[in-house]
């Protein structure tokens, strides 16, 4: 890759505008055909989908140089594009390490340097991309922890994934030297007092209120015929409200039908 991107006038510049550029290629009806002018539509995959652009085209800042046999490092002066929106480098075999100044790329949303030969850990400069909304890193030979920040965090393990020697969230392998998260074991005088309520308070408050509630009730009926008689004529009522009123809706609906 040659180092002249810092050339490219209008993505060095962030709020770059010429609202005067046109283009100017083909002949156009209404001007007896001297005038010339050129409508460019192109389409361009933007954070994961297929976009059309047209008269806004010239707004559209963006670099895609992927599946090439593009060889050797990332040239530094990539960083000076300060206006860029989008960087697609994949699928090369690019080498070397990420360059720090891509941190410098402050309006970049989409990254994408996945399926090369890069090598080195992830830096922290990344993380100062506030817009950056797609990430890819896949399939290189990225090495060390993932910097923790809230931004790159924030992307799915995909993001990062064929890296074998990558750990750090959001990839489920911890880092070596990581602090073990490991319960603490309960207070053995505690632990005594539960199982202590349990084998005795417990089954003997278990065991009475069974004794008490089953007999109470049902000892009351066996024994007591006043309360038995009281008891299934009770059941009887519930059982004859229940027939009536089950037969009166099913012939108001029949009815209805």
């Amino acid at each position: 890759m040659p180092p002249c991107f810092s050339n490219f006038t209008s993505l060095v510049e962030s709020n770059y505008y010429d609202a005067t550029t046109d283009y100017n290629y083909g002949p156009y009806a209404g001007d007896g055909g001297d005038g010339f002018a050129y409508v460019a539509n192109a389409f361009v995959q933007w954070e994961g989908q297929d976009q059309e652009y047209g008269k806004n085209l010239r707004l559209l800042k963006t670099i895609d140089l992927s599946s090439n046999k593009l060889s050797g490092k990332i040239p530094v002066q990539v960083g000076s594009l300060a206006g860029l929106h989008s960087l697609n480098l994949s699928r090369n075999t690019l080498t070397g390490k990420i360059i720090e100044e891509i941190g410098q790329m402050k309006m970049l949303e989409c990254l994408d340097l996945s399926a090369n030969k890069l090598s080195g850990e992830i830096l922290g400069s990344l993380a100062h991309l506030n817009f950056l909304s797609v990430l890819n890193l896949s399939s290189n030979n990225l090495s060390g922890e993932i910097p923790l920040s809230t931004q790159l965090q924030s992307f799915n393990a995909s993001a990062y994934s064929g890296n074998p020697n990558l750990c750090g969230l959001p990839l489920p392998n911890k880092c070596l030297g990581d602090p073990l998260i490991t319960p603490q074991p309960k207070d053995k005088s505690i632990q005594e007092d539960e199982d202590r309520s349990i084998t005795q308070g417990f089954y003997v408050s278990m065991g009475l209120g069974f004794f008490f509630g089953f007999w109470g009730v049902f000892g009351t009926i066996l024994f007591n015929s006043r309360s038995r008689h009281a008891f299934f004529t009770f059941l009887n009522h519930i059982t004859d409200w229940i027939y009536v009123t089950i037969a009166l809706n099913w012939a108001r609906l029949q009815r209805r039908l």
